[in-house]
């Protein structure tokens, strides 16, 4: 476990791996993110759409967007986004513009570019940085390690070397 995670924190990430499993499921890229209330509360989930919408449908995004629809800025400065991915740059200026608390994440985004790297994954279009270098005073929490880690690079390596449609399916 990484030493800034809490049992808290795994029981969360756990949930954002589950819906990362449901992307897969469903042919998208495996990706899931909750945001969690100051109470422990899951007040909002989404997992990544965009194969089935557009190359935008991340789901640190769409919360984001919901809480900037259906939280105060007290509320949504006090909860804690947790993730299965380390946010993009465009996720994480969203996470940043509507005043959302901490971020908890179960890989970074030098992992998976790591992992994408070995797979012979081409690179994205844009450049993976720490949340940290486009969030003033982000709080971060991750990656996670073990088990839990080793699940969503599971995910991602399935999702990149099995035929579309068919990753994550008994």
């Amino acid at each position: 476990m990484h030493p800034s995670l809490t049992p808290a924190d795994l029981l969360h990430l756990r949930h954002c791996l589950a819906l990362a499993t449901e992307a897969l499921q469903a042919g998208d890229e495996p990706f899931g993110s909750i945001l969690v209330g100051a109470g422990g509360e899951v007040l909002a989930q989404a997992r990544n759409r965009v194969n089935e919408l557009n190359h935008l449908a991340h789901p640190e995004l769409e919360l984001a967007q919901w809480a900037a629809a259906h939280l105060t800025p007290a509320a949504r400065a006090s909860a804690t986004l947790y993730t299965s991915g380390e946010h993009c740059p465009m996720c994480a200026a969203a996470h940043g513009w509507v005043g959302l608390g901490k971020i908890v994440y179960l890989s970074s985004g030098e992992q998976l570019t790591q992992w994408l790297s070995e797979l012979g994954v081409p690179e994205a279009p844009i450049r993976f940085v720490p949340v940290q270098d486009i969030i003033r005073a982000a709080e971060v929490a991750g990656p996670a390690s073990g088990e839990l880690l080793q699940a969503i690079k599971d995910l991602h390596v399935a999702y990149h070397t099995q035929p579309p449609g068919t990753a994550g399916r008994p």
